[in-house]
């Protein structure tokens, strides 16, 4: 069985009486490239555990357990699981995990399922409705090598924006405080079944070894938040509607001129760096 020939799939889910799911954000690959792809840019070997989510009939999940150690699969719909007991029936290191990714303990599961492997990454075709959160958690887990994921490519650029970027957001700073962030590829809607009206696009986010700035998590992500707050506002306005009723508008406008920025600047301008000088400031 071809897991992403379109005759196979309609076979296999028609066999288990399976129906798509709108709420889950369900779409199967129908191009063989795809999974292949997204496995190769993984950077997988034997003695590479990886955690999936989302498998659905398992064309990533095959791909996967051809080139890592061990694969444990995280998948919520309860009706996919007797389709991925049969599509998986040839490889034996892979678990299915029955259960939700934004409920389970993923460090303890890491540690349970990949106790014998040297290194353990994520790698995974992710709903379009619970991107955001999922990734969030991956990079707080702190207990993953490289996270390679396919995802809305709107939400790729934002990802991976730099200054200079409209797509930048709070988001971005976010996962470029956890991580090295790369766009790596495009996939269009065409690939799925049933076919999504946007574009999807691959990101591998490689989590740093150490913060890249020195400033108080919290400090600097409340920063952010209110630099983002009001996008369209400069910075001076954005920060006196969080911090006004610590600083007058006199002194933030220092504050900014004293960080080295024009005192018009806008949030989505900054660095992380020029971010975490204003975090140390403000809350000094």
């Amino acid at each position: 069985m071809k897991l992403t020939d379109i005759r196979d799939i309609k076979a296999l889910l028609q066999r288990h009486g399976f129906h798509f799911s709108k709420s889950m954000g369900q779409n199967f690959l129908i191009e063989d490239w795809v999974p292949q792809d997204i496995a190769h840019s993984a950077g997988l070997d034997g003695d590479t555990g990886v955690l999936e989510i989302g498998p659905g009939i398992g064309p990533l999940t095959q791909q996967l357990a051809l080139r890592a150690g061990k694969v444990a699969a995280i998948e919520l719909d309860r009706s996919l699981l007797p389709i991925l007991a049969e599509t998986m029936a040839d490889h034996p290191n892979v678990t299915i995990v029955p259960g939700d990714a934004m409920k389970l303990d993923l460090p303890q599961l890491v540690r349970e399922q990949f106790s014998a492997c040297r290194t353990v990454k994520a790698c995974a075709n992710l709903p379009y409705n619970i991107t955001t959160p999922v990734i969030t958690r991956l990079l707080e887990a702190g207990c993953f090598q490289s996270i390679t994921v396919m995802i809305q490519r709107e939400v790729a650029r934002r990802i991976c924006a730099g200054p200079e970027s409209s797509d930048r957001g709070a988001f971005s700073l976010f996962c470029q405080y956890y991580a090295r962030c790369e766009y790596l590829f495009e996939v269009p809607p065409q690939c799925f079944l049933p076919a999504p009206k946007v574009t999807s696009a691959v990101v591998q986010l490689t989590p740093l070894a150490a913060p890249p700035v020195s400033a108080e998590p919290e400090a600097l992500f409340a920063v952010i938040k209110a630099a983002f707050a009001q996008r369209r506002k400069t910075l001076l306005n954005t920060l006196s509607s969080a911090y006004g009723a610590r600083f007058s508008k006199e002194q933030l406008r220092q504050l900014i001129v004293d960080c080295g920025l024009p005192e018009t600047v806008r949030g989505e301008r900054l660095t992380l760096e020029q971010f975490a000088q204003l975090a140390q400031a403000l809350h000094a």
